[in-house]
């Protein structure tokens, strides 16, 4: 019997239920806050039925103007519910309170942003010869699927779907089940917006990967949009390349900090800590290496030891907490299983964290940062995200040594430079394989720029001008004006 009270799908303008039900549960104290209906290939198929409906027979692809107008109206609908989203992410993905509002805040810089490229999709027009022109349109390539992590999924929704929807597609959302409250409230949002034509987004939310397979293997979704591990990441390639789709995938990363001798110790010390509790470790920007240079090494890992053994886990709603659950008690035990290996391998833990004993945390899926010295890069904890609050520290001696020890991982999402060398910043910067580089500082995300990863970080950008190509394609149309004569 279908659950009345579970949240609902969003497909062609309507609420659509589903008989299969599931809960969703507040990380920090493992209770029931709901249930949502959880979807199947056949709901699946109505969303991208109502998503290529509305491309085809509407006017969104043909009326930049609709599109920029609904973008812009869009961040004024989450402008006044604002404090909802953050609430929101703080009981179903188990966020503190300024982690929450962290991330809301980029949802509405990524929208306007958005609105303003949506009169911007310019072509260009040349005569080619006498009585001949040539012209390069850029128009919307159809239905976007666009499948979103549980991580940071307000946001995250959001960046993929707002440059999809200023080129002119519409998208199928493909939200996971553990962020199915925040789902129901982005299409509360959605459905808001008078100018957002029915069936131009549809969101379905699913606790498996029916949904997102049939996104990838659809004919009628011509591009994906992925966030996700790099395991998956390999996965939507494979399939999407049956039928030679366009794919954007922001993947996972293992972010090193390149601490220099002359660095300010104390501001890197501070941004180390905060870059492996923020979303409890669970960003794929997470500070999980931290690469110290010899002079100051042993000094760096005793006062980051001590700070990593003070933090705090709790729930948002306690304003001492500093640190927040992972998602669920089963990341725990993958966490701290990773951490086990590793010291089993020959890592050795500085501070050794764990899963939480305070017996008034018994109930959430809390896990104590982890601080392990390593001197083999090939370690597994070195290589494979974890994905969760656990920092490995490294010795270099010199800048070379720092920037092999960087680029010594399959990933190159980001990276952080700490110097005050005036001119080391950019010289390093530009041998570091990573998107983003952030220096003295931490993934300082700026919605204007492009954002994406090398190597098995993935392919694409969001984020900036580049944001909307993947959406795009490119027709050229060539036209004879003049009378012709052999």
């Amino acid at each position: 019997m279908t659950d009345e009270n579970a949240v609902r799908h969003w497909i062609d303008g309507a609420w659509v239920g589903f008989a299969r039900t599931r809960e969703s549960i507040d990380p920090a104290t493992g209770e029931v806050i709901g249930t949502y209906a959880d979807a199947d290939a056949d709901v699946g198929r109505r969303a991208v039925d109502a998503a290529d409906r509305a491309f085809r027979d509407g006017t969104w692809r043909l009326d930049p103007m609709l599109r920029a107008t609904a973008l812009s109206h869009l961040a004024d609908a989450y402008d006044a519910r604002m404090e909802e989203v953050v609430a929101t992410l703080c009981q179903e993905n188990g966020k503190l309170r300024h982690e929450a509002g962290f991330e809301a805040h980029f949802i509405l810089r990524a929208l306007r942003f958005a609105a303003g490229l949506a009169v911007q999709p310019h072509g260009r027009v040349t005569d080619t010869h006498p009585g001949r022109m040539a012209m390069s349109l850029r128009q919307p390539v159809g239905v976007a699927g666009i499948v979103v992590p549980w991580n940071s999924p307000a946001y995250l929704c959001v960046r993929a779907l707002a440059p999809a929807l200023a080129a002119g597609c519409t998208a199928v959302v493909k939200m996971p089940g553990q962020a199915a409250r925040t789902a129901a409230l982005m299409s509360e949002i959605l459905a808001s917006v008078p100018e957002l034509p029915s069936g131009v987004v549809n969101v379905v939310v699913e606790s498996g990967s029916d949904v997102a397979r049939l996104l990838v293997g659809s004919p009628r979704v011509p591009v994906i949009s992925f966030t996700g591990s790099t395991a998956t990441g390999r996965l939507v390639a494979q399939g999407a390349a049956a039928r030679f789709k366009r794919v954007g995938l922001e993947l996972g990363g293992k972010t090193p900090h390149l601490v220099f001798a002359d660095a300010d110790v104390e501001a890197a010390l501070a941004t180390a800590v905060q870059s492996c509790t923020v979303f409890a470790g669970q960003f794929c920007m997470t500070g999980s290496r931290v690469l110290v240079q010899r002079e100051i090494a042993d000094a760096f890992t005793d006062a980051l030891a001590g700070r990593l053994e003070n933090v705090r886990p709790g729930p948002a709603s306690d304003p001492d907490s500093q640190i927040g659950p992972l998602i669920d008690k089963a990341a725990v035990a993958r966490v701290d299983a990773a951490v086990e290996a590793a010291v089993a391998a020959g890592a050795k833990p500085i501070v050794r964290g764990g899963p939480s004993t305070r017996p008034d945390l018994a109930g959430g899926a809390f896990y104590h940062p982890t601080l392990l010295a390593v001197s083999d890069s090939s370690l597994p904890i070195v290589q494979e995200e974890t994905f969760g609050p656990v920092q490995t520290i490294q010795v270099f001696d010199t800048e070379e040594q720092a920037v092999a020890l960087a680029n010594d991982t399959e990933y190159g999402l980001s990276a952080c430079v700490w110097t005050r060398d005036a001119d080391r910043p950019v010289r390093v910067a530009r041998q570091l394989d990573a998107g983003l580089v952030s220096v003295n500082s931490w993934a300082n995300l700026t919605v204007e720029f492009e954002e994406g990863g090398y190597k098995s970080s993935g392919v694409g950008r969001l984020g900036g001008l580049a944001s909307v190509e993947d959406f795009l394609e490119h027709k050229q149309i060539t036209q004879d004006y003049l009378p012709q004569h052999g």
